[in-house]
């Protein structure tokens, strides 16, 4: 377990990976890790990948889903309302996904910079790789060009966060074929493994890369 430090109380913030969770899954341990955070447990970063979902956010219906309820079922694809800001995007083997469980109320900037630290880790992250990674104004997010690498969207409860960033890994990056990310027409997806044209850095690695640029944030 890595645990990048918390500079803003000097506590050890500790992560706990889910690996390979499904995503109802995991929403479902997100909610735990609220409500035990605003009972003031420690704060916790929770990491993993899921199997394929697509997930609608607060500002999303189905006008940017591309197929039918039925083929998502003939091909084992799950679909969510959830919670948090955004519209649509999808998760999947091979996208690293990082949910920070955190109290805003004790974070200067609230969400807004929580976004920012969350962009700036993964900048950070990909740029140690070679990568000219960005951010885009009024665009959360990454961004390799006019590629998108990694999503953010984020909820509050009792001022504790919960969903988070998701980062594409490797190379398929199809299901998001399926729909209009975030509703944005001009979107295009990427993952490191397609801008590095290689197969690596692995899972393991970019995982402790993206760790690492967390704590030191």
């Amino acid at each position: 377990m890595i645990v990048p430090r918390d500079s803003h109380n000097s506590a050890l913030l500790p992560v706990h990976d889910l690996g390979m969770t499904p995503y109802r899954r995991a929403l479902d341990i997100q909610r735990k890790a609220v409500q035990e955070v605003i009972a003031d447990e420690p704060q916790r970063l929770l990491v993993a990948e899921h199997p394929p979902v697509i997930t609608l956010g607060r500002n999303s219906g189905l006008e940017h889903l591309h197929v039918s309820s039925d083929y998502l079922v003939e091909k084992g694809i799950e679909l969510v309302q959830t919670s948090r800001g955004g519209g649509i995007t999808c998760h999947f083997p091979g996208q690293l996904v990082i949910y920070p469980i955190l109290r805003m109320d004790r974070r200067p900037g609230g969400l807004r910079q929580l976004v920012r630290d969350l962009e700036d880790a993964a900048i950070h992250a990909l740029r140690e790789l070679g990568l000219a990674a960005r951010r885009v104004q009024d665009r959360p997010g990454v961004w390799i060009g006019a590629r998108k690498v990694a999503s953010i969207g984020l909820a509050l409860k009792n001022w504790v966060s919960y969903h988070g960033l998701a980062l594409n890994v490797c190379r398929d990056t199809s299901l998001f074929n399926l729909i209009t990310p975030c509703g944005l027409k001009d979107v295009q997806a990427t993952s490191v493994h397609t801008e590095l044209n290689r197969e690596e850095p692995d899972m393991a690695t970019m995982k402790h890369c993206l760790l690492e640029h967390l704590g030191k944030l």
